[in-house]
């Protein structure tokens, strides 16, 4: 195996010149918010096929668990399975959201994306274009799709009233911390598909003190949108925004 790798990888230089030129040309036009945001993208489905490609290690002279960036990646999926030279991927790992108050929501977390330099039938190699956090084997990799972030993401823009019927809480912010600031992405509850990227939101706080109605702390919109959960930017913040908030969509 070891040897087939390598091989693979010296005979596909020249083959994908052109395509990593283009790959390399879109990952260098991601702005910072699209980096953040890929960075936390939530995957497509709620849990990945048994079919998903994984990683089984790295190509390198001693055995590693914790893989960064630049390290050259095995994969247990070639052109058998639809796997292509020069394929870019999102690097997944199933994780749950919402256990801070009480709820589990599945979902999966993003540690980078990835671009197949050298395929066979059965395997591929794939170099770390980014890498948000480790990466280790059994991860899972996913197609990877630039976000489409909205125009105006990074104003504050608080127009509508909020609908306090439709209401998603923050299940966590960046690496999973349990504050964000302004500016910060977060991971909210999707409501079952009723976001979409654009939606204006506004934060509130359950103070739980004498009956007190809830206390605004801020705004933020969506930019990002899967199964399970979604992705808001913070626009503005009068407080740290805390996992368990909650975001009324204003309509």
């Amino acid at each position: 195996m070891r040897t087939m790798c390598a091989l693979v990888v010296g005979g596909a230089v020249l083959a994908s010149a052109s395509s990593a030129t283009a790959q390399s040309a879109d990952a260098a036009a991601m702005s910072p918010l699209d980096v953040t945001v890929a960075c936390s993208s939530p995957a497509s489905v709620a849990r990945p096929p048994d079919s998903a490609p994984r990683v089984i290690g790295a190509q390198d002279t001693v055995y590693r668990r914790l893989f960064g960036p630049r390290d050259l990646l095995v994969v247990n999926a070639g052109t058998g399975s639809g796997v292509q030279l020069g394929q870019r991927f999102f690097v997944r790992r199933e994780n749950q959201f919402g256990s801070a108050y009480g709820l589990s929501t599945l979902s999966s977390r993003t540690l980078g994306w990835v671009r197949i330099v050298a395929v066979d039938t059965t395997t591929a190699i794939a170099t770390i274009e980014r890498a948000c956090d480790g990466i280790i084997a059994n991860d899972y990799l996913e197609a990877f799709v630039a976000p489409d972030i909205p125009a105006d993401a990074a104003t504050n823009d608080p127009r509508g009233e909020p609908d306090f019927t439709v209401l998603s809480r923050v299940l966590a912010g960046n690496d999973d911390h349990q504050t964000a600031v302004m500016g910060d992405v977060v991971m909210i509850e999707a409501l079952g598909g009723s976001l979409t990227t654009g939606t204006r939101l506004a934060v509130y706080r359950d103070l739980r003190v004498n009956a007190m109605p809830l206390s605004a702390v801020g705004e933020a919109v969506v930019v990002g949108v899967g199964p399970n959960v979604a992705l808001a930017r913070i626009t503005r913040a009068r407080d740290a925004v805390l996992t368990g908030d909650y975001m009324a969509v204003r309509k």
